[in-house]
């Protein structure tokens, strides 16, 4: 079974000559270090509660303004399409500097830089409810997700280089849980707030839940054990970019999570706009606890690492997809319950999935694990902005239908996707199998 998701070929980034962009390579996945961190070893539980906590505030902050769209639009009268660039905003500026923050971690470490990143978007999240027009409240929430990108790809990489392999996964999986538990409770929080004291008193009191969050972290979060600062290269970053870019394996999964997040940024940004309108009419609060489906999410993230035990990970991105293809086209029913159930069966479907194609970036790029894991959260926050935004186009154009037809579209892009890498690895392990079997018949000529 190769490393990586899509099935390709299991040549790995380590295998290529592309230096690393500091001075010292960090620890490799495959290292057996004995201060390693794992389920049951002193640090495992701090470090997976400080990461909760982080992953809780990222996505509290990044989709704050996601279930208020309705009453900010409302507020500013602004269209869906303008109103989703609050998210999108966020969203895109996050995907475009989480490159070279990352390639900062390399210099000043990946605590540091998780710690000053989540810092400057707490202080940025408790201005956001000022905002005194639209324009401003875009301007803010895009600095607020650029000061978040430096928080996503260095926490991969910190768990790549102090957790054991065998635990990544489910390290990985309990990370993304917290994202999704900061998505669920941002959003009901926001929803009954906003009904009762307007969106901005909620956007407010998602702030003081990521300054809580981001105690939490400062002071659980162990220190470093495996990394080796260096001094930044910025040649030799263009060229472990362009290693990580050259390999197919990786520009697959770099694809898969585009194309995930695409379905889930439009689902979530348009399903308030529906929900409000008939024949659901909901209230404001009642939307927001929508979000209690991301409860799912974190069961299916936290358990990916017993998926792939059990299904490889090509089986388990195969069980996502159709998950979220069975979600979107059940929420196409016009009755609640129908429509909650497609929503439940998304959220499972894109956080397994999301968990798996992460996980194995970090474990195939055994050098330069930042870039990797930075240009994943590129492709990924990419993949929410654009999702964002065509999800609210589609919606204005054709209904919740195509905002659906979207989102099918993206899952029929990671069918292909990993169809393709299935074959190339078959095709791969056939022109290895001839080699293999001349060389044992050379062997056995000379041992007779």
């Amino acid at each position: 079974m190769p490393p990586a998701s899509t099935g390709a070929s299991t040549l790995t980034v380590a295998a290529s000559p592309q230096p690393s962009p500091v001075a010292a390579p960090v620890a490799t996945a495959g290292s057996t270090a004995p201060d390693r961190l794992e389920p049951g070893r002193p640090g495992y539980r701090r470090m997976s509660f400080a990461l909760f906590a982080a992953g809780v505030a990222t996505f509290a902050l990044l989709y704050s303004t996601q279930a208020l769209l309705p009453a900010v639009s409302a507020s500013f009268g602004a269209t869906a399409g303008q109103a989703s660039w609050t998210v999108s905003a966020a969203t895109g500026a996050l995907a475009l500097c989480v490159l070279p923050l990352s390639a900062l971690s390399e210099r000043f470490g990946r605590r540091q830089m998780m710690t000053a990143s989540l810092t400057v978007a707490v202080l940025v999240g408790l201005l956001v409810p000022f905002a005194p027009s639209l324009g401003w409240l875009i301007a803010l929430r895009a600095v607020q997700g650029a000061a978040l990108a430096g928080l996503p790809a260095s926490a991969m990489a910190y768990l790549a280089e102090e957790v054991r392999p065998k635990a990544l996964v489910a390290a990985i999986g309990l990370f993304v849980a917290g994202n999704s538990i900061g998505g669920m409770s941002g959003r009901i929080l926001t929803g009954w707030i906003a009904q009762l004291w307007g969106w901005r008193a909620a956007l407010g009191a998602v702030g003081l839940l990521a300054v809580a969050c981001a105690v939490v972290f400062h002071f659980m979060i162990p220190r470093a054990r495996n990394f080796t600062p260096g001094t930044l290269n910025p040649k030799a970053l263009a060229k472990t970019v362009g290693g990580h870019l050259a390999d197919p394996l990786l520009r697959r999964l770099y694809a898969i999570g585009a194309l995930f997040m695409t379905v889930f940024g439009a689902v979530y940004t348009v399903i308030g706009y529906r929900l409000v309108e008939a024949p659901f009419n909901l209230p404001q609060g009642v939307v927001g606890s929508i979000f209690l489906v991301y409860l799912v999410g974190t069961v299916s993230s936290a358990a990916a690492g017993r998926l792939v035990a059990r299904l490889g990970r090509r089986g388990a991105l195969y069980l996502a997809v159709s998950t979220t293809a069975a979600g979107l086209l059940l929420s196409l029913a016009d009755q609640l319950a129908a429509v909650l159930l497609g929503l439940v069966l998304i959220t499972a479907g894109f956080f397994a999935g999301h968990a798996v194609a992460s996980s194995s970036v970090s474990r195939t790029a055994t050098k330069g694990r930042a870039q990797a894991s930075a240009l994943y959260q590129s492709a990924y926050y990419l993949g929410s902005s654009a999702g964002g935004t065509l999800g609210a186009v589609a919606f204005h154009a054709g209904g919740w239908a195509g905002t659906v037809s979207l989102g099918l579209l993206a899952v029929l892009g990671v069918v292909s996707i990993t169809l393709y890498g299935t074959r190339a690895a078959r095709a791969e392990r056939r022109r290895l199998v001839p080699v293999t079997s001349v060389q044992h018949r050379g062997m056995a000529s000379v041992q007779n």
